[in-house]
């Protein structure tokens, strides 16, 4: 199997069929969705043929002997239950932004904490980093301390609210890796930003 495109998610069976009047079971494959909710592709090269796979939730056979066909959510349960089991927790990433000048969220940041310490609460060890961002106004070494003024108080509101981490990172990357491109001494608010990633 050859994956295209954009990343897409593949799940393989090697004993059932993918149809159920098959008189052999024949092993297939099956193209899920990628956690952003984009489908890539997938092309399948068997001994009886090729298949290409662009539509979630469909399957072909590995020896490509047929055309991928809808795949039900009752015979992916019951096929992929152990490998969609195993699979690992992907990493989750929030953005919170900041007022201005300073280190104050805005109220709709404000509100995501719960969010985060939700998601965080899903996990059995936590591993987050929180990396402070600046707009471009201002001094670079300037900006450098105020995106890690940022990524401290967004981690102790976070302890607050009761985070139990396994392993925080804390950084900052002041008007480095700006969200959105600007010349120098522009404020753009989607630049005062704390990203979060949860694994």
């Amino acid at each position: 199997m050859n994956t295209l495109g954009k990343l897409s998610f593949v799940v393989v069976v090697f004993v059932m069929a993918l149809s159920g009047c098959a008189s052999k079971p024949k092993s297939y494959a099956v193209l899920l969705e990628s956690p952003d909710g984009s489908t890539g592709r997938i092309v399948v090269k068997g001994s009886r043929g090729e298949q290409v796979v662009s539509t979630a939730r469909h399957g072909v056979p590995l020896d490509g002997s047929s055309a991928p066909a809808p795949v039900d959510d009752a015979r992916f349960a019951k096929d992929f239950r152990e490998a969609m089991a195993a699979r690992p927790v992907l990493p989750e990433h929030f953005l919170l932004y900041f007022e201005s000048g300073g280190t104050e969220l805005t109220p709709e940041s404000a509100g995501m904490l719960d969010k985060i310490i939700e998601t965080a609460g899903k996990r059995s060890a936590v591993d987050m980093s929180v990396i402070g961002h600046t707009d471009t106004l201002g001094k670079a070494d300037m900006n450098e301390a105020l995106g890690l003024k940022r990524a401290i108080a967004a981690a102790e509101l976070l302890k607050k609210k009761g985070l139990n981490a396994h392993a925080l990172t804390i950084e900052s990357h002041g008007e480095r890796n700006l969200l959105v491109k600007t010349p120098d001494e522009t404020p753009e608010p989607r630049n005062r930003r704390v990203e979060i990633s949860i694994r």
